[in-house]
């Protein structure tokens, strides 16, 4: 993971420009959304300095409107659940420690618990959403979309067919969303997946491949 990071940290370098808002989705299950001190459906309110706001990170909200970005990142968009801390504001505040010149970051949070690869398939509520929202934190100011940070998997290892399928699936996805946001060489950024039930080594196998 430090490896992964110091690699995105010097592409994110190299493109830096303080006049350009610089867009990252956020997709996945529970993981993405927040899981992050959330006990017995509660949440305990502690924000860790690595998640603290900066009034350099906005986040697409679900009324679509930019404001300061502040923990539970999610907790508008994945409503239905109690969210937490989750993986993005580290990510963005890591890359304004130590990229100076990156400017703005627009974080735009796409997840959901609960989710299944076959869930984020075009056509699908889950994978609407995210181009539409893709799209919404393009139009609104200047801006450009540099990455789709994406954590998802765990609900695909249950079932040995639902494991199977998952590469295929992804990689699918992936082609997908790249064409329909416009952005052929879009990164996607993938969280290892940390855990999962039956058929985890399968659906780890299905990673790496974008």
């Amino acid at each position: 993971m430090a490896l992964l990071m110091i690699m995105v940290l010097s592409y994110f370098t190299a493109i830096a420009n303080s006049q350009v808002k610089n867009i990252f989705l956020l997709a996945g299950q529970s993981n993405m959304s927040g899981l992050g001190g959330v006990v017995n459906n509660t949440w305990d309110g502690i924000v860790p300095p690595e998640c603290s706001p900066n009034p350099a990170i906005l986040k697409l909200d679900a009324k679509l409107q930019w404001v300061e970005a502040t923990e539970p990142l999610h907790a508008d968009i994945d409503a239905n659940v109690t969210c937490g801390i989750g993986p993005g504001m580290p990510f963005a505040n890591s890359l304004l420690n130590k990229t100076s010149l990156l400017g703005e970051v627009g974080l735009v949070p796409c997840a959901m618990a609960g989710n299944r690869i076959s869930q984020w398939q075009k056509g699908t509520f889950l994978y609407n959403q995210l181009v539409m929202r893709a799209k919404a934190a393009t139009v609104q100011e200047c801006g450009v979309t540099r990455a789709m940070l994406w954590y998802q998997g765990e609900s695909d290892t249950t079932l040995l067919s639902n494991a199977n399928a998952y590469k295929g699936k992804m990689q699918q996805f992936f082609t997908d969303l790249r064409s329909d946001v416009g952005i052929p060489d879009l990164l996607i950024i993938q969280v290892a997946l940390a855990s999962g039930t039956n058929f985890t080594d399968i659906v780890r196998e299905g990673f790496g491949v974008a």
